[in-house]
């Protein structure tokens, strides 16, 4: 034990570098693991918590208010209802902030789809004008008990009693209104009525809701939405960011197991008579691959050691999304589990790594094998002596040759190597696509930057003046209904906007434009969810009408996940002459703040304009940007493992070629020079190799996640040409500045150690 521990000691003084490396390396693989692990708890459990404890809804059914819905309650696999309750439509506004939202009146605090006050207190009934709030429209009006809300152009206030969590949709602005609940009286205006079913079996909801649809009669319903539809929103950008830190963490902990074989590999080929002297003196085989296993073991442990505690105690101070997702996930059942069997699987998977490695290490004979001592020259293919012949520069062409001489070996070097590269690129493919969200939002599908709601103004007088606006470019009008599917199973939403004459800039990533009549686009989400594809004609139902369309194309859908179909408001008017804009869709001039239009726009309306902003998807993945960045490093510190690893195996390969070289009369500098240029077509090689997978591999897992979202594929962009030459630029320099000073040590060698290492 105590040779073991000396060998192991001297080994670590001759590496240290590599070997803190190779902590650090592990320690950021395990927290980007821990951190995908937090995220995936994060996104699930607080949902499910919210419905579990209130008994949520599995479906929602909007209705007229003529509908009977007392009917529901007595279908088969309806286990209860909540409702119905009584709703209208209308806008809020505090501080400055405007948010659509849907006032239900709720005489008593329900038993089912109950809300779960996070603060203040239930409605009371002396308090006519008192509400509740759900938390995520609290938080976008900057609203808290106590604070008053007013309801623009009429006049009225509401006062804050209280904020709610609920499993229903949460509050997005532009897509998804915001759920208040108010006393019966406050309720004015009805539009319409809203009730909740819950199911004896949830995996039944698609057959419940077509009972519900065919008792109540399609023209009866005008918007439905399920638990899953609820779960899939809540989710949302922490399962994503959850997905990504998992995927670039695996491809992290592979780059590094691979990296730590090859370095093994490397040492033992560089140590084979220390390791025949071991054995000689009497270690066993086993004892031989023990040392090199425990000494990396040890090294792996204490990365994922030191990862698991900084993460145990200080991963919920990380600010934003992280901190927060960290802070819940300690708080569930399966933390401690999953605190230790992350950092353990990481360990475990280096260790398999390390022991095939060692294993080699264990064959070694007791007896060194002398090397064989055959000149370099004799080795040379036909194509390097053509280059000498032609005078080309020696340690060009040696180079070259010793950087390719062994085939299997040097693939397994540059494919090493090209790893942490290719996920470097992929890390930079998803910088630059959600750069492209923020500076070029009109490629993926949001050309305009506003959405305004004109009440009591005629559609003339209502384009007139947003377009008087110096900075308004142009405003779309349209109309957004919520259609019913074939099957009458879902809700999607369709969307009439510009007109023929002035169509709406669409982002289209296949197909083409809707120009003519019945003609359509249509988002990811809807194609799948109707399995069609463009070219085909789908009906839907728009209260008691059906509305047939011809889908010619597919845009990119950032919202309502893709399950959009949109024509012109020409089209819809063919069904229906009195249908009027009730929207308008504003594209600004380059360089137009949307905060200051939408700020004069409201003052010129003199109430009468609801000004939104146009979500952008980018907003909410803002955290990833620094994950990008923290995965980029780790990344690059398997790399440097690998580079070093591949340094130490060509100085070592070369000292046997030293005398031989010297013999031809090459100074120490082309000694040098070969050694470096070796290393420097390696890295080379691995940059083109890495560069050239990459990039597609970026934009296909990219374009994969857009079309599991429902925004589409066609959305990645890859990293600009001259980010990519200097990423190969900063990998070919590197490797050549790092071999410099350890070829030049070993060119500069006395002949009796050169002949010494080659025996």
């Amino acid at each position: 034990m105590r040779a073991t521990l000396r060998w192991a000691h001297s080994d670590l003084r001759t590496h240290r570098g590599e070997a803190l490396f190779l902590v650090l390396a592990t320690a950021g693989i395990v927290v980007s693991l821990l951190l995908a692990t937090a995220l995936f708890g994060y996104a699930t459990n607080p949902w499910q918590r919210v419905f579990t404890q209130a008994r949520g809804a599995h479906v929602w059914l909007h209705t007229g208010a003529s509908a009977d819905t007392g009917k529901l309650a007595g279908l088969d696999g309806v286990e209860s209802v909540a409702g119905p309750y009584p709703t209208a439509s209308t806008t809020l506004a505090s501080r400055g902030t405007r948010a659509s939202v849907e006032l239900r009146g709720t005489p008593e605090r329900p038993a089912v789809a109950r809300p779960l006050l996070t603060s203040g207190h239930w409605l009371d009934p002396a308090n006519p004008d008192g509400v509740v709030l759900e938390s995520r429209l609290a938080r976008a009006l900057l609203a808290a008990p106590g604070d008053t809300l007013t309801l623009p152009g009429t006049g009225r206030t509401l006062t804050v009693l209280g904020i709610a969590d609920s499993a229903e949709p949460r509050y997005r602005a532009g897509e998804q209104a915001g759920l208040v609940w108010a006393p019966p009286a406050a309720v004015r205006n009805t539009g319409g009525q809203v009730i909740g079913l819950r199911l004896t079996n949830p995996d039944d909801t698609d057959y419940a809701v077509q009972r519900a649809v065919t008792v109540l009669g399609s023209g009866a319903v005008s918007e439905v939405s399920t638990w899953k539809q609820a779960r899939a929103e809540a989710q949302g950008d922490n399962r994503l960011l959850g997905q990504v830190l998992g995927l670039f963490g695996l491809g992290a902990l592979v780059a590094a197991g691979l990296a730590v074989h090859g370095a093994i590999g490397t040492r033992i080929r560089g140590h084979l008579r220390d390791i025949s002297v071991l054995k000689a003196i009497g270690f066993t085989p086993g004892q031989v691959v023990r040392v090199f296993l425990l000494q990396h073991l040890a090294y792996a442990l204490l990365g994922a050691v030191a990862a698991a505690t900084v993460i145990q105690a200080l991963g919920s101070l990380i600010p934003g999304r992280l901190g927060d997702a960290v802070g819940v996930w300690q708080g569930l059942p399966g933390h401690t589990v999953a605190l230790f069997a992350v950092p353990v699987g990481a360990v475990l998977f280096i260790g398999a790594t390390t022991g095939l490695a060692a294993w080699r290490a264990g064959r070694v004979p007791p007896v060194p094998v002398p090397r064989r001592a055959a000149p370099l020259g004799g080795r040379l293919s036909g194509a390097a002596r053509q280059a000498l012949g032609l005078r080309l520069p020696p340690a060009l062409v040696l180079g070259w040759h010793r950087a390719f001489t062994r085939r299997l070996r040097s693939l397994a070097t540059v494919a090493r190597l090209a790893l942490p590269l290719l996920l470097i690129v992929v890390a930079m493919s998803a910088w630059t696509t959600i750069d492209r969200f923020d500076s070029r939002p009109e490629q993926i599908g949001l050309p305009t930057a506003l959405t305004v709601h004109a009440a009591g103004l005629a559609d003339p007088d209502a384009r007139t003046l947003l377009e008087r606006d110096p900075q308004v470019a142009a405003a779309y009008p349209g109309v957004e209904v919520a259609a019913l599917v074939p099957g009458q199973t879902a809700t999607i939403a369709l969307r009439g906007l510009g007109t023929h004459q002035d169509p709406y800039p669409y982002a289209l990533a296949e197909g083409r434009t809707a120009l003519g009549r019945d003609e359509a686009v249509a988002g990811q989400g809807l194609l799948e969810l109707l399995d069609v594809k463009v070219g085909d004609w789908v009906r839907m139902t728009v209260g008691d009408q059906p509305q047939i369309l011809h889908i010619v194309g597919r845009s990119i859908e950032p919202e309502n996940a893709g399950r959009v179909i949109s024509t012109s408001l020409d089209t819809l008017r063919e069904n229906d002459p009195g249908l009027g804009p009730t929207l308008y869709e504003l594209r600004l001039r380059p360089g137009a703040d949307p905060a200051e239009v939408a700020d004069r726009l409201a003052d010129a309306g003199q109430g009468r304009l609801d000004v939104h902003a146009v979500p952008n998807p980018a907003d909410g993945l803002s955290p990833l940007r620094g994950v990008v960045v923290g995965l980029i490093a780790v990344l690059a510190l398997i790399g440097l493992i690998e580079l070093l690893t591949a340094i130490g195996g060509t100085v070592r390969e070369g000292e046997r070629d030293l005398l031989a070289l010297k013999a031809i009369g090459l100074s120490p500098r082309q000694i040098t020079a070969i050694t470096v240029t070796s290393t420097a077509f390696t890295a080379l090689a691995a940059a083109v190799i890495g560069t050239a997978v990459g990039v597609p591999l970026g934009h296909w897992l990219i374009d994969s996640q857009g079309r599991s979202s429902g925004i589409g594929a066609g959305i990645a962009q890859g990293p600009p040409a001259v980010l990519l030459l200097l990423l190969g630029t900063a990998a070919v320099t590197g490797a050549a500045a790092l071999a410099a000073v350890p070829a030049s040590r070993a060119a500069r060698r006395r002949l009796a150690d050169t002949l010494s290492a080659a025996a």
